[in-house]
């Protein structure tokens, strides 16, 4: 029996040229505009070197920290901040992202970007994969600071920790694509963030270990905590700075990237989502 091979026409790119296009042109404009905007990098990175600074030496002697995973001995308070300030980094710039948008929305360039001739998932996919790329380039760069002020990673266990903010930034990525869904107007994007932001940040181990609220008797809150994504990413990191796999943390932060992502396709289907409600595309 003669086979035949389907061979695409003369001029038109194959199906992975097209999508390594679609991928240098919506990631490469995203990390481009950051780069020729230092100023971003600085402001991205006063507010958790604020924190480092001036937290890590006031309340030096306010928290301590138990021996308890994936500590074998006591550490010193601006140690067990680096993986929350790191979540922080992420968390602020994945809505930074989802800022961008909501913006590129109202311009009518999501618009344009969702009319190529190419699977929503993809363009999706990789506005999501720009998103967690600038994330992770901000989270070393503040990785790097916070070795010069003495916070030492082991070599061996650096490959790990980048793994575990990658991952962490892709949840923080798809949460803030989903948002973009539902936050309809750049004025309301402040809103959103004081009810999204902070208490994700602040009902977590960002700053302060889960035992502490269970020792002062605010059960509710540590529940709060366990069920927040951002706890998990934050722990994912922390035990991966020593060398450790949190297989709950791992699972939560997978889990939660896939259902966010999933939503946020959901929502940009033209048959369901604010496309429809526009009459467009």
């Amino acid at each position: 029996m003669q086979t035949t091979t389907l061979i695409p026409p003369a001029g038109q790119p194959s199906l992975p040229m097209h999508l390594a296009r679609a991928l240098r042109a919506v990631v490469g404009r995203e990390i481009g505009r950051f780069l020729r905007q230092p100023s971003r990098l600085g402001s991205a990175l006063v507010r958790p070197l604020l924190w480092f600074v001036v937290f890590s030496a006031g309340f030096h002697n306010v928290f301590g920290v138990a021996i308890v995973p994936p500590y074998e001995t006591y550490i010193e308070y601006k140690v067990y901040m680096v993986p929350g300030l790191l979540g922080m980094v992420a968390l602020f710039n994945g809505m930074q992202s989802s800022l961008s948008m909501v913006y590129d929305r109202e311009m009518g360039v999501m618009r344009l970007l969702l009319t190529a001739p190419l699977a929503r998932g993809w363009l999706l996919a990789f506005k999501l994969l720009a998103g967690t790329c600038l994330s992770v380039l901000q989270m070393v760069v503040f990785l790097a600071i916070s070795w010069a002020f003495g916070v030492e990673i082991p070599l061996l266990y650096l490959p790990g920790l980048l793994v575990a903010m990658a991952c962490g930034a892709t949840l923080l990525a798809a949460l803030g694509l989903m948002l973009s869904v539902y936050v309809k107007q750049l004025e309301n994007f402040a809103g959103t963030m004081n009810f999204v932001i902070f208490p994700m940040f602040f009902i977590s181990p960002a700053l302060y270990p889960l035992w502490k609220l269970e020792e002062s008797g605010a059960v509710w809150l540590l529940k709060l905590a366990e069920f927040n994504p951002f706890t998990h990413a934050v722990e994912a990191m922390r035990f991966a700075m020593y060398g450790q796999f949190n297989a709950t943390s791992w699972a939560v932060v997978v889990g939660c990237s896939i259902v966010f992502f999933v939503l946020a396709l959901w929502g940009y289907d033209p048959q369901r989502g604010w496309i429809r409600q526009k009459g467009g595309a």
